[in-house]
């Protein structure tokens, strides 16, 4: 497996890894898998590892994600926030760049090298929003940001 690298004038150079993201209201909606998704994905697990990190809210992450490139971690118990950023960590926060979209999620965006919150059908918890790198409003244009690299360069450039 290839990395993926990005100079970033006055953010740093990121050499990921990995690649995070959460699962209900970021890659699916009402536990359904959002269209373009699924090729998305396999086509970003070509160059980093793919993990979904999932409450599974409507039961349905696995099925939806069968086909997916991807490792899928059902969280379980409580304080699914710190098990995020904690799984992120153990990866190695500087090698990672996720996708989230809840209260949940924040911890694993600020963690992560690169953190982008998308905003779809259930919205964006405001502190996702203040831990990420760049808001999106559409997963498939977040996940488009791997194939055209000089659209994250332009936004996170000092």
């Amino acid at each position: 497996m290839d990395m993926f690298e990005l100079d970033i004038p006055g953010f740093g150079l990121a050499r990921l890894e990995y690649f995070v993201s959460d699962f209900t209201g970021t890659l699916s909606v009402d536990g359904k898998l959002l269209p373009g998704v699924k090729e998305r994905l396999n086509k970003i697990s070509e160059i980093l590892q793919v993990y979904i990190l999932t409450a599974d809210t409507f039961g349905m992450a696995k099925a939806a994600l069968h086909g997916v490139n991807c490792e899928v971690q059902i969280l379980e118990g409580e304080k699914h926030d710190i098990q995020k950023e904690e799984f992120v960590r153990t990866l190695g926060s500087d090698a990672v760049i996720a996708l989230g979209n809840g209260n949940n999620d924040a911890r694993m965006l600020k963690a992560a090298r690169i953190g982008i919150a998308v905003c779809l059908m259930e919205g964006c918890a405001t502190a996702a929003l203040t831990s990420a790198d760049l808001v999106m409003n559409s997963t498939t244009d977040a996940l488009d940001l791997f194939f055209n690299p000089k659209r994250m360069k332009a936004t996170l450039r000092f």
